[in-house]
C-alpha cells in the first residue's frame, strides 16, 4: 500500500512526490543505466538512454513480483544538467511512456562521470510490493 505525502499549503510537486508512505516487501534496485539486457548501448542520447534505464528498472521490479506503481523512490544521477533541462518536455513524455502517471519521491544529482563511460545517466530505485 502506497500513500503520497503532500504537506498542506505546499505548492504542487510537478513530476515527483514530496514523500511516500508504504508498507510491504521492499525491493532495492541497484543503479541502472541505458544499456540493454545484453549490456549494449543502443541509444547514445539522453532521452534514449533514459527510456532504456526506466525500462530496466521496470524489468527488475516486475521480476520481483511488482510493477511500476510499487516504486516509491528514484534517485537520478545525470552527467549533463544542461542537456537534461533542455529536454524537459521529452523527459516528461518518455517518463510517462514507461511509468505512466506514477510519480514517486525523486532526487536528481549532477555528477562528473559514471563508471560506464558511455552512460549519460544512472537511476536507482526503491519499490515496496504488497505482502503476499
Amino acid at each position: 500500500m502506497l500513500h503520497i505525502i503532500h504537506p498542506e499549503g505546499w505548492k504542487a510537486a510537478k513530476g515527483y512526490a514530496n514523500g511516500v508512505v508504504a508498507s510491504g516487501r521492499m525491493v532495492f534496485v541497484g543503479g541502472q543505466i541505458g544499456w540493454t539486457a545484453d549490456q549494449v548501448f543502443e541509444a547514445h542520447d539522453f532521452i534514449g538512454q533514459m527510456e532504456q534505464t526506466l525500462l530496466n528498472i521496470r524489468a527488475v521490479v516486475v521480476a520481483a513480483g511488482g510493477d511500476v506503481e510499487h516504486i516509491t523512490r528514484l534517485t537520478w544521477y545525470v552527467t549533463d544538467k544542461a542537456d537534461y533541462l533542455a529536454k524537459q518536455r521529452e523527459v516528461g513524455k518518455t517518463y510517462q511512456k514507461v511509468f505512466g502517471k506514477h510519480f514517486p519521491a525523486m532526487t536528481m544529482v549532477v555528477v562528473n562521470a559514471l563508471v560506464e563511460d558511455e552512460a549519460l545517466l544512472e537511476i536507482e530505485a526503491t519499490a515496496v510490493l504488497p505482502e503476499v
